[in-house]
């Protein structure tokens, strides 16, 4: 089957619009990632040990970051210590958050999810 040219541009910006959507208002972006990247690097510049992963913010209504959305502290790759959950950020534990954004010990930003 053979789709006109208008009628494939359309269905293609529709497409678009579509995921734009899905991907929520409240998803991390690069706001939020450079608000994570700058709590690592203030914490780090007060002397405070990353080594352990420990949660920077909870993101909470309000949150530093942004709302739904926890700042935490990891290591590529992955160590025993970034499974404690001493060292997780409770919103994201608990389900009051769904988004997250890992950096380094060093502030490198891991993952945004």
């Amino acid at each position: 089957m053979k789709i006109a040219a208008p009628t494939l541009g359309f269905a293609l910006a529709a497409l678009a619009t579509l995921a734009g959507a899905c991907a929520g208002a409240d998803s991390p972006n690069t706001k939020s990632t450079d608000a994570c990247v700058k709590l690592c690097k203030d914490a780090l510049a007060k002397g405070t040990d990353l080594a352990a992963g420990p949660c920077l913010s909870d993101g909470l209504s309000g949150g530093v970051v942004s709302p739904n959305t926890v700042c935490d502290v990891a290591h590529k790759p992955r160590t025993a210590i970034d499974d404690d959950r001493a060292n997780q950020c409770d919103a994201f534990h608990d389900g009051r958050a769904s988004h997250f954004i890992e950096v380094d010990p060093s502030c490198a930003v891991i993952v945004v999810e």
